[in-house]
């Protein structure tokens, strides 16, 4: 009854709530009173002092309850992350041997945040580090499109998922799971399952770089992911236009509130070139660099739209791949990729 009166406490700016998330650590009952603790990792004063008002208004509107006690456990995010993968508060954590670990979101779909995540994974292959890519976009996965490949992962002997190879990146996608056109159809504590196996229980093996494709918007999956692994931060992909930039802030504002560093934005579909050599800003001009300055970020790059970077994308071989000479929109993806790198050491 108590745990079910809980279920009804949202994590703050998220649908999912406090139980199903694993929050709720401890309820005691002494007679006719209760005492709740819940233990989250934040920076954010506010996210506390919305749980404990919410916790305690639904307590104290249960029939016959006495006295009610919520406990709020604050924990900082970073000394949560112990330094061999485990974790010394029971949440989030390192991944066992990928050293950097970097989440691409946008809070909308259709600004090619997929195409940034797999051209950054192949831009940062190609300039000799190990990567992994995890496509956590479990309702339209497109990482076996965009990399050629359909094939079906194995397990290992400790039953962890042997990600596939391709272009050299260790790839791991909800896409080799499912059959071509079959729909996904899953419930939010199953996709929140899904999203902590492909974290996990995958053999990553030794990565420099682990890149996070996260599924448009701002919810449960998201805040699973921030909750279950230690980021080393995150990129924002948007267009120029201003629609795409109101969703962006939004992802933002999510990333904010558990912690997570912005460490640049990407601004894609930024102008087509056209055989003339003229550009033309089809989607707007500048947005990106502007919501950069406004957030203090650097501006990681500005990618054009062109017919070939979809070619590239049909064909399962990521445009990066391509030398920068042959592909202004490989050029680019390699300069994102190089001035994120600086960043982070």
């Amino acid at each position: 009854m108590i745990r079910e009166a809980l279920a009804q406490v949202k994590y703050p700016g998220f649908s999912r709530d406090i139980v199903a998330f694993g929050l709720v650590k401890e309820v005691k009952l002494d007679g006719v009173d209760v005492e709740v603790t819940v233990a989250i990792q934040t920076r954010d004063e506010k996210v506390p002092e919305q749980i404990f008002k919410d916790a305690q208004d639904v307590l104290n509107a249960i029939e016959g309850i006495g006295l009610t006690r919520v406990t709020i456990d604050v924990k900082d995010p970073d000394a949560a992350v112990s330094g061999d993968g485990g974790s010394s508060g029971g949440g989030k954590s390192a991944i066992p041997g990928v050293k950097r670990v970097i989440a691409v979101g946008s809070g909308k779909g259709g600004v090619g945040k997929s195409t940034v995540s797999s051209n950054l994974a192949v831009a940062l292959a190609k300039a000799g580090y190990r990567v992994g890519l995890c496509d956590c976009d479990l309702y339209g996965p497109s990482t076996g499109q965009m990399f050629g490949t359909d094939q079906q992962p194995m397990a290992n002997e400790k039953d962890e998922i042997i990600p596939i190879e391709a272009h050299g990146v260790k790839l791991m996608s909800m896409s080799f799971l499912v059959t071509e056109g079959s729909p996904v159809i899953v419930r939010g504590p199953l996709a929140t399952r899904y999203t902590q196996q492909f974290l996990r229980q995958v053999e990553w093996g030794e990565l420099d770089y682990l890149i996070l494709d996260l599924p448009p918007g701002t919810g449960d999956i998201q805040l699973t992911i921030v909750q279950t692994v230690a980021l080393d931060g995150a990129v924002i992909v948007t267009t120029p236009q201003e629609v795409a930039l109101i969703d962006a802030r939004k992802a933002v504002t999510m990333f904010a509130k558990v912690n997570v560093d912005i460490l640049g934005v990407v601004e894609n579909m930024s102008w087509f070139e056209c055989d003339a050599g003229k550009r033309y800003p089809i989607f707007g001009d500048g947005g990106g660099v502007r919501e950069a300055e406004r957030l203090k970020v650097p501006l990681l790059g500005q990618v054009p739209i062109d017919v070939h970077t979809r070619e590239c994308a049909d064909a399962g071989m990521p445009v990066a791949l391509l030398d920068a000479g042959e592909s202004v929109t490989s050029a680019a993806f390699g300069e994102v990729a190089e001035r994120l790198v600086g960043i982070l050491k």
